[in-house]
């Protein structure tokens, strides 16, 4: 297997096919594309729970684990409580390195209200570089919360910010000296601050008081992979506008650079939103100072295409993510 996400049908075989359904408290299941779990609480409360690696990347690694985590509890329409870690550092890691992990982890929860509620950090000679998992909870009223796979045919899709800004920031961090080679330092500086970028709680909450059929934010394998699993859990065709999907001319810069589709480049601080009223969703973002268009919306059938001037492209499964290829 590749590096980056397991194959879908690697994913139905070898775990979803193992796990069995005893508990009545469990209200939202493992599927393709549902990022989130759900146990019921109350007569009127649930907890939601979701966890992620950080594996591509050194450099801000603990502000991504934070955000991240956080992302999938706002797409399940859940208010993100707390996270608990597990960091795995090299061996000959210096305290300077864990600390300003944790400080990075730290401003993280302080910006979005949230607390560390606790974890496991420790050194191994099984990594060559740092890795944290992090595991968030939040709580949700039972009936507002929201799957992936709530898509209906018709639904308008909306998309938030633009596409690969999680990757863009990566890159920009990563291979600034590469960069810098073709394009102006200010460029390089901009895709780099794409990082204040990455929350989409803000899109959650206003997208709840809209009212939303699906909402799931947009990882690994990009604005395409987000659309496919969209349609995927849901069970309906998707019929996306390539230029309609909102993207920086920074990150089809950075990309030029390195060969890489942007559409298909990790994507945190965007978000994926089905409903029956896009264009109101989107005014109602865009008031909130928060970028938005409605890309496309779901059909009839399984066919997951997205239209150009010259061609129509059909999508599938999200393979490794172009960030790996560099």
């Amino acid at each position: 297997m590749e590096i980056g996400k397991v194959p879908e049908n690697v994913l139905k075989r070898a775990v979803f096919k193992q796990i069995r359904h005893r508990r009545e408290e469990v209200i939202l299941h493992p599927g393709v594309g549902e990022d989130c779990s759900a146990v019921a609480v109350g007569e009127d409360e649930a907890l939601v729970f979701s966890t992620d690696p950080i594996t591509g990347t050194d450099k801000g690694i603990g502000n991504l684990a934070v955000h991240i985590t956080a992302n999938d509890l706002a797409s399940s329409g859940a208010e993100p409580i707390g996270i608990m870690t597990t960091i795995i550092l090299p061996d000959g890691t210096r305290e300077i390195k864990l600390r300003r992990i944790m400080e990075e982890i730290e401003t993280a929860c302080s910006k979005l209200k949230i607390e560390v509620m606790g974890g496991h950090t420790e050194i191994s000679d099984a990594v060559n570089r740092p890795i944290i998992n992090v595991t968030g909870v939040g709580k949700v009223k039972k009936g507002k919360i929201v799957s992936t796979g709530g898509l209906k045919p018709g639904d308008e899709i909306v998309m938030t910010k633009w596409a690969g800004l999680e990757g863009t920031s990566i890159i920009a961090a990563e291979k600034e000296e590469k960069l810098l080679e073709t394009l102006p330092r200010e460029l390089v500086d901009v895709a780099k601050g794409f990082k204040e970028y990455l929350s989409v709680i803000p899109e959650s909450k206003i997208a709840m008081e809209v009212g939303v059929s699906a909402m799931h934010d947009v990882t690994e394998g990009g604005v395409f992979g987000a659309l496919w699993e969209l349609g995927e859990a849901s069970g309906v065709g998707i019929t996306a506008h390539l230029d309609k999907i909102p993207i920086k001319q920074e990150t089809i810069e950075v990309c030029e650079v390195f060969k890489i589709n942007p559409y298909m480049l990790i994507s945190s601080g965007s978000m994926m939103i089905g409903c029956k009223k896009g264009n109101l969703l989107v005014e109602k973002l865009e008031e909130a100072g928060i970028n938005a268009a409605v890309i496309g919306r779901a059909t009839e059938g399984n066919d997951r295409i997205v239209v150009s001037r010259d061609e129509t492209r059909y999508i599938g499964p999200a393979g490794s993510d172009e960030l790996y290829k560099i």
